[in-house]
Parts: structure tokens; C-alpha cells; sequence
């Protein structure tokens, strides 16, 4: 094999190591910014008792559409002091990695 022939796949082949070495890199800082989120709302005094009430909500298309949501209402009762807790758990993230963002879960928790 010519050298001029060898040196050109070796500088092929470091090309393409290092084209591997961003693309792992880009795909592992969108990974890590997708983090898991959470967002609280307190409504009158608080939680008083430290029950807690868990529910699902459902999105499709990176949770632009709602398939069905939790009703915090419902959750809450009768509770006058409660507060509100939406996350992105990590199966949550996981079944959206799974589907490519079509399916797009968060967990609403209740404390009342």
C-alpha cells in the first residue's frame, strides 16, 4: 500500500473519531438539559398534614397537546392549605426518550 495511500485513511480515520467525539458530545449535553423539572404552586397556608396525593397528566407531541390532566382540585378535596408539585420524574423522562417526545408524561403530587 502507497504511503501517501495510508496517511490519507489514518487522517480519515481521525476525522471521523473526532466527528463521533462531537456528535457524543452534543447528544450528551441535550441529554442533560432536558433535566427533570419541577414546578410548585402553594395555595392558602400550605401543606398542614403532609398527605400526599399523586396523579398522572398525559401530552403527545412534546407536551403540546394534552391527552388527559390531573384535576388538582379533586386531588386537594376538601383541603383549604395544600400546595401543587408537577414534575418530570425520571420514568416520566425515560418513557419520553422511549418515544421519540411523542408521549409526554408529568407526575402531579397533591400535598395537602
Amino acid at each position: 500500500m502507497p504511503k501517501n495511500l495510508r496517511v490519507g485513511i489514518i487522517n480519515k480515520f481521525i476525522s471521523m473519531k473526532k466527528q463521533l467525539l462531537k456528535w457524543s458530545l452534543v447528544v450528551a449535553i441535550a441529554m442533560t438539559m432536558t433535566s427533570c423539572y419541577t414546578f410548585t404552586a402553594t395555595v392558602g397556608n400550605g401543606p398542614q398534614t403532609g398527605t400526599k396525593v399523586v396523579a398522572h397528566n398525559h401530552y403527545v407531541i412534546a407536551g403540546l397537546a394534552p391527552i388527559s390532566t390531573a384535576n388538582t382540585k379533586v386531588l386537594a378535596g376538601d383541603a383549604k392549605d395544600y400546595s401543587i408539585t408537577v414534575t418530570h420524574s425520571f420514568i416520566d423522562g425515560f418513557l419520553n426518550m422511549l418515544t421519540g417526545g411523542i408521549y409526554t408524561p408529568t407526575t402531579v403530587t397533591v400535598t395537602k
